[in-house]
């Protein structure tokens, strides 16, 4: 069987147990999932059912930008404390996001430099969520430069920004975005990101891809997104899955 990582997923907002989420992926070739960290409220969750899945599932630990006024010294300190866990992979979903503006700009932009310099200090990877946010995050990331490895993850935005982001030495992970109909300068994007450089994820429970919209997004539908890319990329699906898995491999050290 074919088998695919789904890089991105939020284990809390699932219909389901994670066991019976898990359960359910695997069938379909779905083998390792991450369950993001978002907000102080969901680190405790995603920690243990890291520790309990593992090594089919794995965490990772931050702060949203949504939640950006969340961020504090005590937040730092309980990231800090539990990055070294081998179930621990990356320091995320980290950010800007200027689309909604849940928290006023200069608290995003703090906690995501204080974010990038926990994730440059333990040398972890970074999981980076950015919308209408691009000059600025360019410009945060830029003051990394050479420091930090990571993926820009559920990547919607111009090919200008994706550009910049690979030559600052980050991948770009495409969500079931890629498959909608509106999304022609998204698949633009896709077709020109080095194969490997470049990751699939459901971002579940949203943004479910083609042909499952209109019903809430899990980690098995990732491979309706690997399909959608392989044709789109004119490559199979086993190569596709060769090489994205290589390339998570690659970037987040700590997967078995």
């Amino acid at each position: 069987m074919i088998e695919f990582y789904d890089i991105h997923a939020h284990l809390d907002m699932m219909e389901s147990s994670p066991e019976l989420t898990l359960q359910n992926a695997k069938a379909v070739g779905v083998t390792k999932i991450f369950t993001i960290g978002t907000e102080p409220s969901d680190h405790q969750f995603v920690l243990d059912v890291a520790r309990k899945l593992y090594p089919d599932v794995y965490c990772t630990l931050g702060v949203h930008p949504h939640q950006g006024n969340l961020f504090n010294d005590e937040v730092a300190a309980f990231i800090e404390r539990h990055l070294p866990e081998k179930e621990v992979v990356a320091v995320g979903e980290i950010g800007l996001d200027y689309y909604y503006n849940k928290t006023p700009k200069d608290q995003q932009r703090e906690a995501f430099r204080r974010q990038l310099e926990i994730a440059a200090r333990f040398e972890l990877p970074v999981e980076i969520h950015t919308r209408d946010a691009e000059a600025d995050t360019i410009e945060i990331l830029n003051e990394f430069r050479g420091r930090i490895r990571g993926v820009i993850h559920c990547f919607t935005g111009t090919y200008w920004l994706a550009e910049k982001c690979l030559d600052l030495g980050y991948n770009i992970s495409f969500s079931g975005i890629v498959t909608f109909k509106n999304a022609e300068d998204l698949r633009q994007t896709c077709l020109k990101v080095p194969l490997d450089r470049l990751h699939v994820e459901t971002d579940a429970p949203f943004l479910s891809p083609v042909p499952k919209r209109g019903s809430k997004n899990i980690p098995s539908y990732v491979v309706h997104t690997a399909a959608f890319v392989a044709e789109l990329r004119g490559i199979s699906l086993e190569l596709l899955s060769k090489s994205t898995n290589e390339n998570a491999r690659q970037l987040f050290t700590k997967i078995n």
